[in-house]
């Protein structure tokens, strides 16, 4: 089994406040875990994680195992590591990898700076794989690096999104019952076909509910349940609340679950997957600009077309830029006023570059230029302005897409703002769509 230490910090660490609870939250929910027992001075319960992951992906319809399929460039499972990450009680997170992918997984974790994750060998099916990362969790299992916790969690590393709401509520309720796991209703009425391919009963839809993951159980329970398991079960079962049902006779806890639990199975999930990050990860924009003095100069006009015409975006000025990027914004909009280069830019890409922001999602930077012909020739200008080619080369390598805006400045009040309205739907549409085929292309408008 290899293992990866708890704690520290990284890219890894700082996303998990891209969607996680925060502050209070997360002392109330530490609180929540804990139960009455915390009154009491109990300490909270000890909360691992098990991901099966050894998948190979025949529905998807590509060579890729669909937990390592890329989105923006990213593994699949790596979004799913983020996610449990984030919350702060989880303890260890074991995955169970095949072989063959080993050194595959073990690539992403170092590249993007995981933490605390432990790998084991995935057995031929879903239930098997579930065991060997229950054994990597049991103390009675020689070499054992990890400590038994008292809950674990299941859940499957093809479910991106899953929030920790909802991580909290099934994990309270198995610490309550034994046993819990995340539904939601049916989409489809489910029928029984005969053997001759005829119709033999339907289920009434109303009364029933599909399982999703999260589960959560108390740990001596769902091992016991494993060590009983019956090799038809282990072979051929795929729920594990029925195994603790089944063998412990544990009626687990149902919790509602939210739409975001949904499984990557096809690939047209992988867009859908791609657009929702995408979508998350475009709510704020920073404008840092070279002037700050002139609060009608032409660049704070811009910003505020901006709040205007993106009013669901937080649009917020870069007087401080390092405590933005630790806010995680990953979308720049560098207004260069002053000067007819890229300084501005330049000292904004560095900066970048130093925070490792970049390692977990593309940063989106636009250099934006205002072309007045009165001030500066043509020509010039549009020398100076085609070394943003290079730059974005350069930068490409470390996940940051480099785009040039080049806004028309003309006296005319009416076509200055028509030019501002212009520049701020191309600023929009670059930041939404990340379009690396775009990158370093001088836009105009």
């Amino acid at each position: 089994m290899e293992s990866w230490p708890p704690g520290g910090s990284g890219p890894a660490e700082a996303g998990r406040r891209l969607r996680g609870l925060r502050g209070a939250d997360l002392a109330a929910s530490a609180s929540l875990l804990s139960g009455a027992g915390a009154e009491a001075g109990c300490s909270a319960p000890a909360v691992a994680a098990v991901l099966p992951a050894g998948g190979s992906g025949e529905r998807m319809g590509v060579p890729t195992p669909k937990q390592f399929c890329p989105i923006l460039e990213r593994p699949l499972i790596s979004y799913t590591l983020q996610a449990l990450e984030r919350v702060s009680w989880i303890k260890d997170i074991v995955v169970a990898v095949t072989g063959e992918n080993m050194e595959a997984m073990k690539c992403i974790i170092q590249r993007y700076q995981h933490k605390g994750i432990s790998l084991v060998e995935s057995g031929v099916t879903r239930h098997r794989s579930i065991f060997n990362g229950l054994k990597a969790l049991a103390e009675d299992q020689p070499n054992c690096r990890l400590s038994k916790p008292e809950v674990v969690i299941i859940h499957d590393a093809v479910r991106p999104f899953v929030e920790e709401d909802v991580l909290l509520k099934v994990v309270t309720a198995a610490k309550e019952h034994g046993a819990a796991g995340a539904i939601r209703p049916l989409v489809s009425t489910v029928i029984s076909p005969s053997v001759d391919g005829c119709l033999d009963h339907s289920l009434e839809r109303a009364r029933h509910r599909a399982s999703e993951m999260p589960q959560a159980f108390l740990f001596d329970v769902i091992y016991e349940a494993y060590q009983q398991c019956s090799d038809y079960d282990l072979e051929f079962g795929t729920e594990c609340l029925h195994l603790a049902l089944k063998y412990c006779h544990i009626k687990a806890k149902l919790i509602e679950g939210s739409p975001d639990l949904w499984k990557v199975t096809y690939k047209r999930d992988l867009y859908a997957a791609e657009s929702i990050i995408k979508e998350r990860i475009s709510q704020q924009i920073c404008v840092v600009m070279d002037t700050k003095e002139d609060e009608e100069h032409v660049g704070h006009r811009l910003e505020e077309m901006l709040k205007n015409e993106l009013n669901h975006v937080k649009v917020t000025s870069g007087r401080d830029i390092q405590q933005i990027i630790l806010e995680q914004c990953y979308n720049f909009v560098c207004v260069n006023v002053m000067t007819s280069d890229f300084e501005e830019t330049q000292k904004l890409l560095n900066m970048l570059e130093e925070s490792n922001l970049s390692i977990l999602y593309p940063v989106v930077v636009i250099s934006v230029q205002f072309l007045d012909y009165e001030s500066v020739p043509f020509g010039q200008k549009m020398e100076n302005l085609m070394q943003i080619r290079e730059f974005a080369k350069e930068v490409k390598k470390r996940n940051i897409l480099l785009y040039g805006l080049l806004v028309y400045y003309p006296q005319d009040e009416q076509k200055l703002q028509e030019s501002l309205r212009q520049g701020a739907t191309i600023i929009a549409a670059l930041i939404k769509e990340r379009n690396s085929g775009l990158i370093g292309q001088l836009l105009v408008a």
